[in-house]
C-alpha cells in the first residue's frame, strides 16, 4: 500500500507540475476567420500567468498587446507603441477597436511590466475581416 501511495502522490506532483507550466495566451473574441463590424470588442485570456498593470514588476505577470498586421515581437525586445502595437497596460482584458473595412491578421502578444515581449509560447495570431456599413 505504500508503494501505492508513493506512485499515486508522484503522478499527482507531475501532473500539477504540467498544469502550472501550460502558458497560453487566446483571443476570446472575435475568434480567427471572423467578420467584425468596424467598430469591434476585443477580449483575451492567459493561462499560465496572471494580467497586472505596468506598475505590477512581479515574475509571472505581464500584460497584453495587440499587433495590427505587424512583425511578431521576439522574446525579450521591447514591444512599440504606435498604430500598429496596441498597448493594455493597465491589465485590460477587453476593449474597443476601430478598424478601417479590409483584412487583418491580429497579434495577442503577452508582455512584461517593461514592454518585453514574452515570444512565441505567449502569441497568438488570427485573421478577421472587418466590414464597412451596409
Amino acid at each position: 500500500m505504500n508503494m501505492l501511495w508513493r506512485f499515486t502522490l508522484g503522478m499527482m506532483l507531475s501532473l500539477i507540475s504540467v498544469v502550472a507550466s501550460a502558458q497560453s495566451v487566446d483571443f476570446v473574441e472575435p475568434r480567427d476567420g471572423d467578420t467584425v463590424p468596424t467598430t469591434f470588442t476585443l477580449k483575451f485570456k492567459v493561462d499560465g500567468m496572471r494580467v497586472a498593470p505596468v506598475s505590477d514588476k512581479r515574475e509571472g505577470v505581464g500584460h497584453f498587446h495587440v499587433l495590427i498586421d505587424a512583425r511578431d515581437i521576439e522574446p525579450g525586445y521591447v514591444i512599440p507603441n504606435d498604430n500598429q502595437h496596441k498597448h493594455f497596460d493597465k491589465g485590460q482584458t477587453e476593449s474597443l477597436m476601430f478598424l478601417q473595412p479590409g483584412k487583418y491578421k491580429l497579434t495577442l502578444q503577452f508582455a512584461d511590466s517593461a514592454h518585453r515581449s514574452f515570444g512565441e509560447k505567449m502569441r497568438k495570431t488570427i485573421n478577421i475581416t472587418v466590414e464597412g456599413e451596409k
